[in-house]
């Protein structure tokens, strides 16, 4: 009998039933059935709206950080003082500093030029003028377009300008000065700080027929400490100078408002010697950079139009020569439809002038 060499079967294990989906302790989960193109889109959807609400979130907490607020004249000139009255007070509603940089020249665009390459986040803002927004635009060729890399804020005052003059100025009045400029011609110098000084320049010499030397300046402080020295004759400013006379150290002799003065009653009007072609008021606003979003906007509009119901603000600013704009006029709309009615009033006149940056 033969012995078989194979080794013994060993017995299979006994299979495990599978479980029912049903009574498994947790869900399977199971691949997509979406179409990849379908679920690339939602996946795209979804990222696009990210960028959205942060925006949103960075909007609701603006501000968290201080704000500089540009200033395109010297310090010490009548601009700068305005916007340090604002930045002073607005701080308090912003909850942040304001920090005001003065960056003079070219009557203020280069510093308006600053503004509107800033970041469009609202902490960088501009105080903007007739001159640094619709002026220069005729007189400069800019890199910048002031109706459309800007985005208003708020109108704040409006003020005149008078024309001041060295104290030993020989006219008695402003009547007297007008003769001896015209039998003066090419004698007198004239400050000029910003476009507004030189449109009103413009004005007078065509007005009494006479011809008057130009000399530029990079703000007020240093054109009034010529004329308090005698190097210049005349320049025309904001009311801001008139300290300066009531101290005996210079002389003014008209305004270019439509009627006088309340802080200096005793001033003619250019009108009322027969030159209404001089009856000029500048203004002043807040300007952001094109794209600053507009809660931003909002916010800063607020705060600004909350500082001009201040008595104390209003008070300081009429000793500056200005006067705030009604709250109807406090808007961004209403700023930016000045601009453009501005624009299309005082630049076909400098050009029939023929006014040149010097």
């Amino acid at each position: 009998m033969k012995t078989s060499l194979r080794p013994a079967a060993t017995p299979s294990p006994q299979r495990r039933s599978r479980p029912r989906v049903d009574d498994r302790p947790y869900p399977i989960t199971r691949p997509s059935s979406q179409h990849p193109r379908r679920r690339f889109l939602s996946l795209a959807a979804g990222a696009a709206v990210l960028p959205a609400v942060s925006r949103m979130a960075s909007g609701q907490a603006y501000p968290t950080r201080p704000i500089t607020l540009i200033v395109g004249f010297a310090a010490g000139s009548s601009t700068d003082l305005e916007a340090r009255v604002m930045a002073q007070r607005m701080r308090a509603s912003l909850g942040q500093p304001i920090i005001v940089e003065n960056v003079s020249g070219a009557d203020g665009s280069v510093g308006t030029a600053r503004a509107a390459r800033a970041r469009p986040d609202g902490y960088t803002i501009a105080l903007g003028s007739l001159a640094t927004h619709v002026l220069n635009a005729a007189f400069y060729s800019l890199r910048y377009d002031v109706l459309n890399d800007f985005v208003p804020i708020s109108l704040l005052a409006t003020n005149p300008f008078v024309l001041f003059a060295r104290k030993d100025m020989p006219a008695k009045d402003v009547n007297e000065l007008i003769a001896w400029l015209k039998s003066n011609p090419n004698k007198v110098s004239v400050g000029i700080v910003s476009a507004s000084n030189r449109l009103l320049t413009a004005v007078l010499q065509k007005e009494i027929g006479t011809k008057l030397t130009l000399v530029p300046y990079r703000g007020n402080a240093p054109q009034s400490q010529d004329a308090i020295a005698g190097q210049i004759d005349l320049f025309f400013a904001t009311p801001v100078e008139l300290p300066l006379v009531r101290a005996g150290r210079m002389k003014a002799y008209a305004v270019t408002s439509d009627m006088r003065l309340e802080l200096a009653p005793d001033i003619p009007t250019f009108a009322e010697i027969g030159l209404p072609a001089l009856s000029y008021s500048a203004w002043v606003g807040l300007f952001a950079p094109r794209g600053t979003p507009r809660d931003v906007i909002g916010k800063l509009n607020a705060a600004a139009v909350e500082v001009l119901t201040d008595p104390g603000v209003r008070s300081r600013l009429a000793d500056l020569g200005m006067e705030v704009f009604p709250r109807e006029r406090q808007t961004p709309e209403a700023l930016g439809a000045l601009v453009k009615a501005d624009a299309e009033k005082w630049r076909p006149l400098i050009k029939e002038f023929g006014i040149k940056a010097e």
